[in-house]
């Protein structure tokens, strides 16, 4: 693509250089810069790319976006000096790609809890119900059936427009997508055409990065707020702030709930570890979903296929074939006659949820639950207590120990989680720092009709200790105490 053409909706304050030139990629990484691409320098909550400006060049660049003009300037590399460029590496990617989501249906998942659910149960869905898709998400992107490998919930957006292109050229009509706060406050949803937004719900999460829970609400509704008018908005309004985050988006607005009037209503009927039976806007189905949070989730992906289009009917049946997604709320049998549920459940919000729907299956009857739970190195510390004090109020067991510490000592973050206890709860807690041992210990103490729950980590395939990634899986770890 011409220089000329990629800037022209960019306000530049100074330009160095000659913009009739090809361009033949964008990056805001320098280690991927080849020969007659665009780099654009980002000042990053790690590095400042502008100190990387001089190696995007010896790699071959032949144009820089930058903030800061160099002091050395090259005569063979054109410079264009913009007020922010994190704000406007969205608008580049999306011109450069050729707006690929103006060719598609996107639509997006946000939220604290449910976003992969939702997001996932709907690819599966649409391709259910004969339509190519793709998902960008928490666990895998996906182009109509192939896998890719993700790092973050969002993509930069560059590989985010990248990833769309190619899902537009394999011919994908509809993607689903979960987007972040993160994605969101730092611009990676830039530029992007959005046919629709869901929200789930919030709760306490990403503290450390937000700081306060009002800057975390206002980078959700933002995402609504930039709805256009022909989009529509679907909230949650059993979440006390459904409502708040779409009383300022042009999009159509509409509705779904357990508990109130709204457009798209839902009632649990009999829950079971093999999944419910539910009433949905008037119509029976069963699904082998369990727990009200997955009726939240699943009402969510009913108000969006009938928004995009398709007979109620027919969403419901293909509904009851969905499977759940990896990792969330995934119930194994043992050959002994108890339950271990692997959940990624790494909130208190969804911790409570989670315990709320074991609850709800086993209704009174004799089995008592185990939580293995733990909390997450160099994160918002405060939910920590939170967390502790939520497995204790709900189970009868709880075995405490490490998930992904990270940078930190696991004993300090189980210190963390442990002094939100008070002497009569500690009286249920064990502490053991080996996850392994854990899971094994936990498996060890159920008899016949208990229920484990291992949370935190659900799909993940690794423990994150000092910077390496070290495989691990529950799932497996389960099985091998099986």
């Amino acid at each position: 693509m011409k220089l000329n053409l990629l800037i022209k909706e960019l306000n530049a304050i100074e330009i160095i250089g000659n913009t009739d030139i090809d361009i033949k990629g964008v990056n805001i990484d320098s280690r991927l810069i080849e020969d007659g691409h665009m780099f654009i320098a980002v000042k990053g909550t790690q590095a400042d790319g502008h100190t990387y400006i001089k190696t995007a060049i010896e790699k071959g660049a032949k144009a820089i976006l930058c903030e800061v003009l160099p002091q050395d300037i090259d005569p063979n590399v054109t410079y264009i000096k913009i007020e922010n460029t994190e704000s406007n590496v969205g608008q580049v990617a999306t011109t450069f790609y050729g707006n690929p989501s103006q060719k598609l249906h996107l639509v997006g998942v946000t939220g604290t809890n449910g976003k992969t659910t939702i997001a996932t149960t709907l690819y599966n869905l649409f391709r259910q119900m004969g339509h190519h898709a793709g998902l960008l998400s928490t666990v895998v992107n996906c182009i109509d059936g192939k896998d890719i490998h993700t790092e973050h919930t969002t993509p930069d957006p560059i590989t985010l427009n990248c990833l769309l292109k190619q899902m537009a050229d394999a011919g994908c009509e509809y993607v689903f997508m979960e987007v972040s706060s993160h994605s969101i406050v730092q611009n990676r949803i830039g530029g992007l055409q959005f046919a629709g937004g869901l929200f789930t719900n919030i709760t306490r999460d990403h503290l450390d990065y937000h700081k306060t829970f009002e800057n975390y609400l206002k980078a959700k509704k933002q995402f609504f707020d930039q709805l256009p008018a022909d989009a529509f908005a679907i909230t949650n309004i059993d979440d006390k702030n459904g409502m708040v985050m779409v009383q300022n988006t042009k999009a159509e607005v509409k509705t779904y709930s357990m508990l109130k009037t709204a457009d798209f209503k839902a009632k649990l009927i009999e829950c079971h570890f093999e999944g419910m039976y539910l009433n949905i806007n008037g119509e029976d189905v069963g699904v082998q979903f369990i727990g009200k949070f997955n009726v939240s989730n699943l009402l969510a992906v009913y108000g969006a296929a009938v928004m995009l289009g398709k007979p109620a009917h027919d969403v419901l049946v293909a509904l009851s074939m969905m499977k759940p997604v990896s990792g969330r709320f995934e119930s194994m049998r043992s050959p002994s006659g108890y339950t271990a549920i692997v959940d990624y459940a790494h909130t208190p919000d969804a911790l409570e949820n989670v315990l709320n729907a074991i609850h709800e299956v086993l209704n009174n009857k004799e089995g008592q639950i185990i939580t293995v739970c733990g909390a997450g190195g160099n994160r918002d510390k405060g939910k920590r207590p939170l967390m502790a004090r939520e497995a204790v109020r709900q189970s009868d067991k709880v075995i405490i120990t490490s998930d992904n510490p990270r940078f930190e000592e696991p004993q300090d973050i189980i210190n963390d989680m442990m002094a939100g206890l008070d002497d009569q709860q500690k009286r249920k807690v064990i502490t053991i720092v080996d996850r392994r041992e854990a899971i094994r210990t936990a498996c060890m103490l159920a008899q016949k009709g208990d229920v484990i729950l291992i949370a935190g980590k659900g799909h993940e395939d690794y423990q994150d200790v000092k910077g390496v990634k070290h495989h691990f899986d529950d799932k497996e770890e389960v099985a091998k105490c099986f």
